[in-house]
């Protein structure tokens, strides 16, 4: 589902975590990859970030387990983790290409857990091959209490692949129509937001229309490995680079309103968290009207056609 791993970068053209210094305030961020434990310069960079950000979130494959007990080690405030794990063991080994990659990330998640690691969960990308373990992933992170994140195939130049595709859309919205219900059977109100999310991605699958707008390029942005920010990891456009410029220099050139300008026209309705979660925050009436219309019917069993 993803190619990144084809296309290694150089150690020594990557930016540094000084290279960070001039990124704004900001209520979130991720720190994603390919494989952010890879690099052993990771807790600089963590800190830089962290100086920066309310709240940081890590997203690994959970492989490299005694480097993130090292990181969580340092109590950093408001930094969390999310391990890629792409169904049940056959299912993520094979996706994932990593032998007993299942194992890994459940030992890692299971020992963060244990140091007492709060914002800690997995994410599964959905594909016609692990749709079928959805809800399993699901019940695995309840009781363990657990973040479960979802996901849903994209292309994209920074996963290098243009030829991802849904094509049991039946069989996947129903999965996914199962996760919305179990969802709404939860006493904690920011599931049923969760079920508006999963109920994106089945419109996504549908190949309908976005839900909500994208803001990409003006409430968020991207820094890619070589420094460079772009609207998000779809838009291949380029507002500037970090290592050469000030954020501030950046954000506010020529070049980011050209790169917002293709970012809104891009017509790709991609519906992934990081545009879709400040979206739902701006605008908390649109996903809230749809709980309020659409709880009971789940709760009965009463799902979209696909």
């Amino acid at each position: 589902m993803c190619n990144t791993w084809q296309f290694p970068t150089k150690p020594e053209d990557e930016i540094k975590a000084s290279d960070l210094v001039s990124l704004p305030k900001m209520k979130f961020c991720n720190i994603t990859g390919g494989e952010p434990f890879l690099r052993p310069d990771l807790a600089d960079i963590v800190k830089v970030v962290r100086s920066k950000a309310d709240r940081v979130v890590i997203s690994t494959n959970g492989y490299f387990t005694d480097q993130m007990v090292a990181l969580a080690k340092l109590r950093l405030p408001n930094v969390g983790f999310r391990i890629s794990i792409e169904g049940l063991p056959a299912a993520n080994d094979q996706l994932r290409g990593l032998k007993d990659g299942f194992d890994h990330g459940l030992r890692s998640l299971l020992q963060l857990k244990k140091l007492g690691v709060k914002d800690l969960g997995f994410g599964i990308t959905v594909s016609d091959r692990n749709a079928k373990d959805l809800l399993e992933l699901y019940d695995l992170a309840k009781p363990l209490g657990l973040e479960f994140a979802t996901a849903i195939l994209h292309n994209g130049y920074y996963f290098h692949k243009a030829d991802n595709v849904i094509t049991q859309k039946e069989m996947v919205i129903g999965e996914f129509n199962k996760l919305i219900q179990e969802l709404f059977k939860s006493r904690k109100l920011k599931d049923w937001y969760r079920a508006y999310f999963n109920y994106g991605i089945t419109n996504y699958v549908k190949g309908n229309k976005r839900l909500m707008p994208c803001e990409m390029g003006r409430e968020t942005f991207l820094v890619d490995p070589m420094g460079d920010i772009k609207p998000c990891n779809v838009v291949d456009v380029t507002m500037g680079n970090i290592k050469k410029n000030t954020f501030d220099e950046i954000w506010n050139s020529e070049a980011a309103k050209k790169a917002r300008a293709a970012a809104k026209n891009c017509g790709k309705n991609c519906w992934m968290v990081g545009s879709v979660s400040p979206a739902m925050k701006k605008d908390l009436l649109t996903p809230t009207l749809w709980i309020l219309a659409n709880r009971g019917k789940y709760l009965k069993g009463c799902f979209p056609d696909a």
